[in-house]
Parts: structure tokens; C-alpha cells; sequence
């Protein structure tokens, strides 16, 4: 089989997956407000996935790298999940907000874990020589990034003309192509590791190295900024009077830029360090929000902070896989991209989401921005720690 087609189903549950994500998560709280749902109750029940990120990511991973059951794993958590979101079909009434923070609980403990597993098979895959292949990878994830593009844009136009009713439809039909996506990977097995491999020993032990606990904590605070976009930035922006067109059309500009990027990123990355890139990145961000928080209706400089997503998030993104596949390699890969998602997703989120809810809730959603703005500050001073450690010469 060639390259391209070993890689084929992987290209195909990244393009599912965001397109996925591409309309629950930039719809998921106009849904929830127009079902007459408060800030406080939308902020907790979007934090409700990145609470399973907490823990779901790393027991799949480490129970993948224990069985070597990627695959079957990947297609059990996919299917469940498509079962889970039927529940959203059930009047507000009925469902009343527990069962609702029930059934999305379920959904997200099934889902949360899937591109942490599929990035650790698919790095090794795109890896040449032993080395991360950033060009291949960027190949490959930029599909993620065009189903988000196609759902964030169709959603936004869709729930325009027929308001926010279909949101459940939207959700099971996004899941049933993940689904089937998983259902078309090759059913390889992986040897399990025992209590000999590099497999079964512990990682907190690569915790305590300086440069990756600077790396995560780097990680969390541009994450962190990052998560008040996923959650308040629809909420921002609807309440600052525009339509759910242009909403869906500046969550566009952004992913267009991303997968403009992803598309050509093995040419830009050898210009700098990947640590010299995780501070540009961070620089970037806190501009991103303070041209956010400080200017939203001057629509030209909105569209310019949304064009930094390339930097803020595609090349951050393709930068913490390629230093966690250098950090956390062979048969620890799954965990060290689960961490990526717990302690770079799951506690920024639920913190952010929930943080948010009580700064919007005082003192008005801007100030939410402000926040995301200082989180990127501080995602700046520990990227340039990672960054002076990587430049250290090592001592003989």
C-alpha cells in the first residue's frame, strides 16, 4: 500500500472530525441560548468537553498503548458517540439542563480521545528516518481544516434562514461521517507492550524534565487563550449585532489562513526553531485578542486578528506534535498526545470556559479578551524559557 493510501483514512477521520467540530463548537452556545439557556449554564455545559479531556484522553491512550487496539478503539468510541447524540433530539423540556450536560458528557468521553490516538499513529506514519515529517503531516491535517471550513460556513448561512432547530440533526449526521470514517481504517494491531517496554513505564518522569514541563506549561496558558475564542467568541460577536453569516464567514477567514498553512508549512518551519516558533506563536496571540477585545466593530481589523489563526493555531499546533513526538517517542506517542489534549485542552478549557462565564457575566464578554490576551503574555514567557532551554549546549 503507498504512502498516500496508508494515510487516506487518516486525512478522511481529519476531515470529519473538524467538520464536526467546525459547527458544534462555534454553534454549540448560540443553540444553547436560543434555547433560553443563560451565560452561567452555557459556559458549563461547553466546558463540558474539555472536563472529559481531564481524564478520557489518557485512559483511551494509555489502554491503546497497552492492547495496541487503535483502531477497534477509535471505531467502539465513534459509534457510541453517534448513539449519544440522538439524546440531543429530545425537547429542552424533557431532557431539562442535567440530562443535557448528561448526554454531552457521554458524547465527548467517546470522542475526546480520538485525535490524540489517530496523531499517534499518524505521526509515526508521516515520520521520515526517524524524524517528524512536518510537509506530510501538514498534508494530511489541512483536511481537518477544510471540513471545518465547509461546516462553519454552511451552518452559519443554514442556521440563518432556519434558526437554531436543526443543531441536533447537524450533530449525528457531522458524527455518522466520523464514524464511518473510522470503519474504513485497516484494522491493524499493534504489538501491546509489556512490563519491558518503553510502553508501561511511567511518563511523569519525562514531566520532570525542565524543557517539557515548560513546554506544557507553555501549552496551557496559549490554549487557555485560545479556549475563550471556542466558547465566547460566537456569543461576542452575536452580541455585537452581526449575523450568523458573517459570524460563520470570520470563523472562515481563520481557517482558510490554516489550511493555507498547514498546505505549505514545510516550507516556513526551517526558517525558524520549533521553539523559536512556539514564542512567535504566543506574540501572536496576545495581539490576536487585543485587537479582539479592543476594536471588534472595525470589521478590517477583526478579519486581520482572524487571519493570525495560522500562527496562533495551525503553526502551534503542528509545533507541540512535532516536540511531543520528540519528547514522548516510540510506544509512549499516545500519551504524549493525550497530555497534549489534558493538560493543553482539558484543564484550559474547563477553566476557561467556566472563568469566562463569571468575567462576562461582571463585566461584559470584551473582557473575557482581555483575559485571552494576558493568558497569550504569559504563554509567551514560558514558550521563551523552552526556547533558551533548547538553546542550552549540551554538557558533555
Amino acid at each position: 500500500m503507498s504512502g498516500t493510501r496508508t494515510l487516506a483514512p487518516f486525512a478522511a477521520l481529519s476531515a470529519s472530525y473538524f467538520a464536526h467540530i467546525g459547527f458544534f463548537n462555534p454553534y454549540l452556545p448560540l443553540w444553547l441560548q436560543d434555547m433560553g439557556l443563560g451565560l452561567m449554564a452555557i459556559s458549563v455545559l461547553t466546558s463540558v468537553q474539555s472536563a472529559t479531556r481531564l481524564f478520557a484522553p489518557y485512559a483511551w491512550g494509555w489502554f491503546s498503548d497497552r492492547s495496541g487496539e487503535r483502531v477497534r478503539l477509535l471505531r467502539g468510541g465513534a459509534t457510541i458517540a453517534l448513539v449519544c447524540s440522538w439524546g440531543l433530539w429530545l425537547p429542552i423540556d424533557a431532557l431539562g439542563f442535567v440530562g443535557l450536560l448528561v448526554v454531552l458528557l457521554l458524547m465527548f468521553v467517546h470522542t475526546s480521545a480520538m485525535m490524540p490516538m489517530s496523531e499517534a499513529a499518524m505521526a509515526h506514519l508521516v515520520s521520515q528516518g526517524g524524524q517528524f515529517d512536518a510537509r506530510r503531516y501538514g498534508r494530511v491535517r489541512l483536511w481537518g481544516s477544510i471540513g471545518f471550513l465547509v461546516t462553519v460556513l454552511a451552518a452559519g448561512a443554514w442556521f440563518d434562514r432556519h434558526g437554531m432547530a436543526s443543531f441536533p440533526a447537524w450533530t449525528s449526521v457531522t458524527l455518522l461521517a466520523v464514524a464511518a470514517s473510522v470503519w474504513w481504517m485497516p484494522d491493524v494491531r499493534e504489538a501491546p507492550a509489556t512490563t519491558d517496554t518503553p510502553a508501561a513505564q511511567p511518563v511523569w518522569r519525562l514531566l520532570r524534565q525542565p524543557a517539557v514541563a515548560w513546554l506544557f506549561a507553555a501549552m496551557f496558558w496559549h490554549v487557555l487563550a485560545h479556549i475563550f475564542i471556542y466558547v465566547f467568541f460566537s456569543l461576542y460577536l452575536d452580541s455585537l449585532g452581526y449575523s450568523k453569516t458573517t459570524i460563520g464567514w470570520l470563523w472562515a477567514v481563520s481557517v482558510v489562513l490554516e489550511i493555507a498553512w498547514f498546505f505549505t508549512q514545510g516550507r516556513w518551519l526551517p526558517l525558524l526553531s520549533l521553539t523559536a516558533w512556539l514564542v512567535l506563536a504566543a506574540a501572536a496571540m496576545a495581539g490576536r485578542m487585543v485587537l479582539t477585545a479592543g476594536w471588534p466593530l472595525v470589521l478590517p481589523l477583526l478579519v486581520c486578528a482572524q487571519m493570525l489563526h495560522a500562527i496562533t493555531f495551525a503553526t502551534h499546533h503542528t509545533v507541540c506534535i512535532a516536540l511531543i513526538s520528540h519528547h514522548f517517542p516510540g510506544r509512549l506517542r499516545a500519551r504524549g498526545q493525550a497530555l497534549y489534549t489534558v493538560i493543553g485542552y482539558g484543564i484550559p478549557g474547563v477553566l476557561g470556559g467556566i472563568g469566562g462565564g463569571f468575567l462576562s457575566t461582571w463585566w461584559g464578554l470584551s473582557s473575557v479578551f482581555w483575559a485571552s490576551a494576558a493568558s497569550a503574555g504569559l504563554a509567551m514567557a514560558c514558550a521563551l524559557r523552552v526556547w533558551a532551554l533548547a538553546r542550552r549546549p549540551v554538557s558533555s
